[in-house]
């Protein structure tokens, strides 16, 4: 036996022992002796601690532990949390200033390992007891930064299991980017530097394209560090107020104490995004995360709405000239009349309607109308529109003399999603606009479109990342004034 085949083998017993032996070997799982096959070959070991890690990752507390047991973890668990959370303000302000605002409370009852529901943090006591101090840093920062990502309230339609593991990949991403403590040695969480800098919704997809039909190998490669909330519909359930009253009907299912009115969730995220522009500017620069001090950035710049966007890029369309048949007003109380400007008479614009998902006919009306308002400002024009998923459908076309509103277009939703098809739509019929607007999610799965065949302006709605922008053409983000 050679010496580096010996080395390999200690450190495979070795990882044995603490499988078995450790504070976390559940006994009524433990391999049968012999049933390990003795490794000869660094290639066997390196198999067969796989096969380990399948087998044994899966943190759960002990459902016989006493009570005289847990009360003894308590009190050494109440001050682990408080020194992780002063460590975190002394070498990470920012997640030390956030950690501040979540109200610590015991789970127990329910939550096996943390959690966080945007307000409070609850903690199982044999999870954190089992955690040393820069472990138990890790996870609070965890919770901190599920709650500066809404990660809560973006799920939407979502599968929620493959959901819940892009955001803990996108959130582990960022603490061991940032080396803020560490993760927890007896859990194999899902972390992959492959991507850094993806929003969880692209990470979402992703994995949706691989793992769509096959979970258990996503599943394989890792566990989820916490428990994930769910703020969808409360109605029928036990719910407790933030004040501790109890409401509703009650409900066998386990899960956290508290549930929120829809005015209330909207309350708490106002609260996370005031921390944390607070917590960074505690922080200071250079002491706050890129992918949060982006976010930030987000938050703070101003930014010229989407309606005011869209008639700029429809009026840089028209070639423009001086007249003094149309006086500028503005010169009036000057005494000194001034040309006005002479718009070009017709406009030629295409609106296509992305209608394969988070798009609803509320906001496809609301950009309609809006459209429709910056119209009445020109004498001709002339708009063709229609919607589309994996194909168009439904194309109409709206000029100033048909007698017609564009108000009145049948909206209809579908399902899938191929920018490309506009553009091939567009070819075929020989279309083509001085400007094609697209309202979209933003999520193409393929090409965005022809870069080269028209002007081309992209109004993106309930996408995450507000500085998303197409590969071509021009790019704002619709939001409700």
């Amino acid at each position: 036996m050679t010496i580096s085949q010996a080395n390999t083998e200690g450190e495979f017993q070795a990882e044995m022992n603490d499988i078995i032996m450790g504070e976390n070997a559940d006994v009524n799982h433990m391999p049968v002796p012999g049933s390990i096959p003795r490794p000869t070959t660094g290639d066997e070991v390196q198999d067969i601690m796989e096969e380990a890690k399948k087998v044994f990752k899966a943190w759960s507390p002990n459902p016989d532990i006493t009570e005289e047991e847990l009360d003894r973890m308590r009190s050494e668990v109440k001050d682990k949390i408080i020194t992780a959370r002063v460590k975190l303000l002394l070498r990470y302000p920012f997640f030390g200033n956030m950690a501040t605002r979540l109200i610590i409370e015991e789970g127990d009852d329910w939550c096996p390992t943390a959690a966080t529901d945007g307000r409070y943090m609850y903690y199982n006591v044999q999870f954190f007891y089992k955690m040393n101090i820069d472990e138990t840093m890790f996870v609070i920062a965890h919770e901190i930064l599920h709650c500066v990502y809404d990660h809560i309230g973006r799920r939407e339609d979502r599968n929620p299991k493959l959901h819940n593991i892009a955001a803990d990949y996108k959130v582990n991403n960022t603490l061991v980017h940032e080396r803020c403590g560490k993760m927890p040695h007896f859990v194999q969480g899902y972390q992959d530097f492959k991507y850094n800098d993806w929003t969880s919704e692209e990470i979402y997809d992703e994995l949706f394209k691989e793992f769509e039909n096959s979970l258990e190998d996503l599943e394989a490669l890792g566990e989820l560090l916490d428990e994930h909330v769910d703020w969808g519909d409360t109605e029928g359930e036990e719910t407790t107020s933030a004040s501790g009253g109890t409401q509703g009907k009650a409900s066998k299912k386990k899960g956290p104490p508290r549930k929120y009115s829809k005015e209330e969730l909207r309350k708490i995220r106002d609260e996370i995004k005031d921390s944390m522009l607070q917590s960074a500017q505690a922080a200071g620069a250079g002491n706050v995360p890129g992918d949060v001090a982006r976010l930030i950035k987000e938050l703070t710049e101003p930014k010229m709405n989407w309606q005011d966007f869209v008639e700029q890029q429809i009026q840089s369309t028209i070639r423009d000239d001086y007249t003094f048949i149309r006086p500028s007003r503005k010169s009036w109380q000057s005494g000194a009349i001034l040309p006005g400007m002479n718009f070009a008479q017709t406009i030629d614009v295409a609106l296509g309607l992305d209608m394969s998902g988070s798009i609803g006919d509320l906001q496809a009306r609301d950009m309609i109308s809006e459209v429709h308002g910056m119209m009445q400002q020109y004498s001709e024009y002339r708009i063709q529109i229609w919607c589309f998923d994996t194909k168009v459908y439904n194309y109409d076309v709206f000029t100033h003399d048909d007698g017609r509103d564009i108000t009145e277009y049948n909206i209809k939703g579908g399902g899938g999603t191929d920018f490309e098809c506009n553009w091939e739509y567009m070819k075929e019929h020989d279309i083509q606009p001085k400007k094609f607007i697209m309202f979209t999610d933003g999520y193409p799965f393929g090409s965005w479109g022809d870069p080269e065949y028209c002007d081309t302006l992209f109004v993106i709605h309930s996408h995450h990342d507000k500085n998303l922008k197409a590969p071509f053409g021009m790019t704002t983000h619709y939001a409700n004034n």
